[in-house]
């Protein structure tokens, strides 16, 4: 009998542990990625920190129906579905990311991936897709980035019915300048970037004109000839970097998350003489 007994308590000791375990993982999932800060540098203006939380959110746009926009003639085409050959890992050597069925995927691990070719002021196509179901909330939900010249990142973000600090969220100047509207489709959808950059200009070690950015997020512009501070960065101040010079790689960001690419292409700017 007190074998028996014996028993039925370790079946019972185990349950309790079984059912506490399942509560922390719940609570554990609850938790929620921060959506702002009031520590960091304040940004040109002296009304707003770096990702600060209390910045009115941008109002929602439901976009028009997907357009799958094909490459002009001249257009430099980056990704065609088949292979990364045009990119490299940001850290040298081959870009280890998955190519999948006329797209690829974020490697979580792998680090950055960049063109191998250098661009200055361009003209830039992409599109990209959100993991479905959607996991985690604020910055670690579907979180990635496109950087011109390596340096100015357009954040990558599922936002769809979900809330970060605004200078964070898709189609912002990440740390600086929120998007005009919340553009976003649903995770799994595939979405669209359109976006025309112009590198800053150096005088004599000094920056004489900034760079400049205008962003159509699903055919919507979320981004109109916005001034760039600098380089872009996580709770920092941006600032221009002289080592940047007039041209640099298009970099894809590896926040861990496996957001996909298709139908990236780009075509370099060249004003008529």
């Amino acid at each position: 009998m007190m074998k028996k007994n014996w028993i039925v308590f370790l079946s019972a000791l185990i349950a309790m542990a079984s059912v506490a375990l399942a509560v922390h993982q719940v609570r554990a999932q609850e938790k929620q990625a921060p959506v702002g800060y009031e520590d960091t540098p304040m940004l040109p203006g002296g009304k707003w920190h770096v990702h600060d939380g209390r910045r009115p959110q941008p109002p929602v746009v439901t976009p028009a129906p997907f357009f799958n926009e094909q490459p002009p003639s001249d257009a430099i085409v980056l990704f065609d579905g088949k292979d990364l050959s045009k990119w490299e890992s940001a850290k040298g050597g081959p870009a280890r990311w998955k190519v999948e069925d006329g797209y690829f995927v974020v490697e979580p691990g792998a680090g950055d991936i960049e063109t191998k070719e250098k661009f200055g002021a361009v003209q830039l196509h992409l599109e990209w897709s959100e993991p479905t179901p959607p996991e985690g909330t604020s910055q670690e939900r579907g979180n990635s980035g496109v950087f011109l010249q390596g340096q100015y990142e357009t954040q990558i973000l599922d936002n769809y019915n979900n809330i970060t600090y605004p200078d964070g969220q898709a189609g912002a100047v990440y740390g600086q300048h929120p998007p005009y509207v919340n553009a976003c489709r649903p995770p799994g959808e595939w979405q669209s970037y359109d976006i025309v950059f112009t590198p800053a200009i150096w005088h004599n070690g000094e920056v004489s004109t900034p760079a400049f950015i205008t962003t159509f997020q699903n055919g919507v512009l979320v981004q109109n000839h916005t001034e760039i501070y600098g380089s872009t960065g996580h709770r920092i101040f941006p600032r221009y970097k002289p080592e940047v010079g007039d041209v640099g790689p298009l970099r894809l960001q590896d926040h861990h998350k496996r957001v996909r690419y298709r139908n990236i292409w780009i075509r370099p700017i060249k004003p008529p003489e």
